[in-house]
């Protein structure tokens, strides 16, 4: 396989491509590039959002706002390919 975008989804996936100090709060959204970080054949980008679940445990009244930023984010990832 020879990806053109990678899509992390929650920040235990982001930091086992990116990192331990990578962090979701101040990259999610972003396309961002692997850097050597990882040995692959292959440079494709990285996309972080938080993982589905997220939307599932968060409060009840910030559901459908998370739901929104969510789709929003694989929207702009499915944008980059």
């Amino acid at each position: 396989m020879q990806p053109d975008v990678l899509v992390c989804l929650g920040a235990t996936a982001a930091q086992a491509l990116l990192g331990p100090s990578f962090r979701l709060t101040e990259h999610r959204g972003e396309l961002l590039h692997l850097d050597g970080e990882v040995d692959v054949d292959v440079d494709p980008d990285v996309f972080a959002t938080i993982h589905p679940s997220a939307v599932l445990r968060g409060p009840s009244e910030d559901r459908d706002d998370a739901f929104d930023a969510l789709v929003a984010d694989l929207t702009k990832a499915a944008a980059a390919l």
